[in-house]
């Protein structure tokens, strides 16, 4: 009986005893009257199973947020005039060539060691920094995406050096994978051929 329930009315019966009782007594009683096929329906339909056990289980209400609301702050009022930013083309279009132009080279860069045979560390180094760049600029996306300046400024401005900090640390400790090491591509061959 389980498999043909709704896991809401499972929830429901299982809380409520009485209503289990009265859910489970309608179920039995009317499934003897009805023929074989038809005996596995549960007597109860949509419209009779109350609306709280209809929601989906991972849904948010007033009283159960899945998370705490960030602060709010209203600045003017609602007769004031949306703020248009002044233009900045090293952040709007140019920022976008530039990381389509990274990501578009990413692509030669992780084949081509591979498909020629030979093992260029100055090819190598430039894949090594493109990783480090289009890495950094993911990550920057998504802390800015998600984390805005108006909302939660401390959070963001932390977040934001860490980024910095992490994108120095892996830079400098691929450089010295590189020069000190066999290098990236050198070593995903290995691991391949292991």
């Amino acid at each position: 009986m389980a498999s043909i329930m709704r896991p809401g009315v499972l929830r429901q019966a299982c809380t409520k005893p009485a209503a289990s009782q009265r859910m489970l007594s309608t179920f039995t009683s009317s499934a003897r009257n009805r023929p074989l096929g038809q005996q596995l329906r549960p007597a109860f339909q949509r419209a009779s199973i109350p609306q709280s056990t209809r929601i989906a289980a991972f849904h948010a209400t007033q009283r159960n947020q899945l998370l705490p609301a960030l602060p709010q702050k209203v600045v003017g009022t609602t007769n004031d005039p949306t703020p248009v930013p002044d233009p900045d083309y090293a952040h709007g279009s140019y920022h976008w060539s530039f990381e389509r132009i990274i990501s578009a080279g990413l692509v030669p860069l992780t084949i081509a060691p591979f498909a020629a045979g030979s093992l260029n560390p100055v090819t190598d180094s430039i894949l090594c920094a493109l990783l480090v760049v289009h890495s950094h600029i993911g990550f920057e996306s998504s802390i800015i995406d998600y984390f805005p300046k108006s909302r939660v400024p401390l959070v963001r401005a932390s977040l934001m050096w860490a980024l910095r900090i992490s994108t120095v640390a892996v830079g400098l400790a691929l450089y010295s994978f590189e020069t000190n090491d066999v290098g990236v591509t050198e070593a995903v061959l290995r691991l391949w051929h292991a």
